[in-house]
């Protein structure tokens, strides 16, 4: 994928439509299909910055017991300007490091990001999913396009996340009267099944178990002072 040319400073604007453009024509490769074998290992990733470093953090555990297998970390330098909407060239670096570590491919990865849920139709879950060829789901904790109707209070209602007539994800209570979570497809899964192996992985808290870890070990990560 492409990554950044070290800017400093502010980005022209025919590059900032360059990366627009790849990302429409790289949203052409995301797939739309079944998973066809229930996943044994699930694997999610979460990255934090620490200045210009990119710190990802990723947590593989077996399922259906959702025991922990192993737990990463990866850092790269951050060499792509922040710019809303092109946000995964900055962080996939990192988590695409992370996991190519792990010992086994994961069956299925949970992103700390959207998915199809974006402006382009290809977030952060979109990214790694396609860069390594594996099923991907984006669990973001808010909404960067689109809105959906009413939602139910209960744990697994769903409405649909609609940005410009299509459906782009789904708004899902993952646990009693929380906030929900927006889930989108990044590669290889359907919707349905992007919301059910989510659920699935939710038990005590509003993040799939997965998520939580690497979102706790990442900001862990972050928070430590720079080896000397």
């Amino acid at each position: 994928m492409p990554g950044g040319r070290g800017w400093r400073g502010e980005v022209p604007p025919e590059v900032i439509d360059e990366y627009r453009e790849r990302q429409r024509e790289l949203a052409a490769r995301v797939q739309f299909v079944p998973l066809g074998a229930a996943p044994r290992l699930i694997a999610a990733v979460d990255v934090h910055l620490r200045g210009e470093v990119g710190i990802a953090a990723v947590v593989q555990m077996r399922y259906p017991e959702l025991e922990v297998v192993e737990e990463l970390s990866a850092s790269t330098p951050v060499d792509f300007p922040y710019i809303p909407g092109l946000l995964s060239f900055r962080e996939a670096p990192a988590c695409l490091v992370a996991v190519r570590q792990l010992r086994a491919p994961p069956d299925l990865l949970l992103i700390d990001g959207q998915g199809r849920a974006h402006p382009r139709r290809f977030g952060l879950a979109c990214h790694i999913g396609v860069e390594l060829d594996r099923p991907a789901i984006g669990v973001a904790k808010s909404i960067l396009t689109g809105r959906y109707g009413e939602l139910g209070e209960a744990r697994g209602s769903t409405a649909e996340l609609v940005s410009r007539g299509e459906v782009v994800g789904m708004a899902v209570r993952s646990r009693d009267g929380v906030t929900p979570l927006f889930i989108s497809v990044g590669n290889r899964i359907t919707l349905p099944e992007a919301v059910e192996w989510t659920l699935r992985c939710c038990t005590r808290y509003r993040l799939p178990e997965p998520s939580r870890l690497a979102h706790r070990l990442a900001k862990r990560l972050a928070a430590e002072p720079p080896a000397s």
